[in-house]
């Protein structure tokens, strides 16, 4: 279960989301201005002033701002390159061989950019709140994920065979993406478009990016691909530190995190095992 979160509830319908994808980029149709002034002020306000958050972080960064970053200014890749493979282990029996949830079922604004059932996600860590229960079950892997410095997110991404996600950006700048490699089909083609380049992931192997460029990705075989998603804070200094703080922030108390905790709450209880 989350850390410090309270027992769920009996498994209701899942939970309406307010739209982050305001705030991300994602394509989604244009809501009517009247329900848009209903939604909290992170969604209403957030669209009008992420371009200049983030051009604050970016002049801020301690790395540089290109789409695809040097593995050597994270030295923490290493010890997950290392132990890939009992990660993938982990991954297997615990995203694999069980029911996992959809993205799109567990944070319902994902829905424009991930297809009921087809993008799923196993979650150890998000946005800073730990889900003791399905650590659990990866010991392994989140005692090196529990190392990592300022670490957002992590979680396993599965994606289904003949899985296409469209064009979309993260949600701010001050986080950046990691990829582990773990299972990679090889009988077609398995990549991502980050910006104006062409990407394949590798077992074992880590690819760092900044998700807020425009980027998809395609799963064009007839297996699953499985990688182990990382997001940490980017390194800064100020202002861009404090900016990046503050929206992080927001965005950790909004809807966007906290009802989206729930329906992972209210999924374990119901897919819990009978003679647990």
């Amino acid at each position: 279960m989350w850390h410090n979160s309270v027992e769920p509830d009996a498994w209701p319908a899942p939970v309406r989301v307010p739209d982050l994808n305001l705030v991300s980029g994602a394509p989604i149709p244009q809501a009517p201005l009247k329900a848009q002034r209903g939604r909290p002020l992170v969604i209403r306000v957030g669209k009008h002033l992420r371009g200049l958050f983030d051009r604050i972080i970016a002049r801020s960064s301690l790395i540089p701002n290109d789409p695809v970053l040097d593995v050597r200014n994270f030295p923490w890749t290493a010890s997950l390159r290392e132990n890939w493979e009992a990660i993938r282990e982990e991954a297997i029996r615990a995203g694999l061989a069980r029911e996992v949830p959809s993205l799109a079922s567990i944070s319902p604004d994902h829905r424009a950019i991930a297809p009921m059932n087809r993008w799923r996600s196993f979650f150890l860590w998000g946005y800073g709140y730990r889900i003791d229960e399905n650590i659990a079950q990866c010991p392994i892997t989140n005692a090196l994920v529990a190392q990592i410095p300022d670490l957002n997110s992590a979680f396993f991404s599965i994606l289904a065979p003949g899985t296409h996600i469209p064009p979309h950006r993260g949600v701010t700048k001050g986080l950046v993406t990691c990829h582990l490699g773990l299972v990679i089909p090889r009988d077609g083609d398995v990549r991502m478009r980050l910006e104006d380049r062409v990407l394949r992931w590798a077992e074992g192997e880590t690819l760092v990016f900044d998700d807020t460029y425009d980027h998809e990705v395609w799963n064009d075989t007839s297996g699953t691909r499985v990688v182990l998603l990382i997001q940490t804070k980017r390194p800064l200094r100020n202002p861009g530190k404090w900016i990046a703080e503050l929206f992080l922030g927001i965005v950790k108390r909004s809807a966007f995190v906290q009802e989206a905790r729930a329906n992972v709450l209210r999924w374990n209880a119901a897919h819990k095992p009978m003679d647990s």
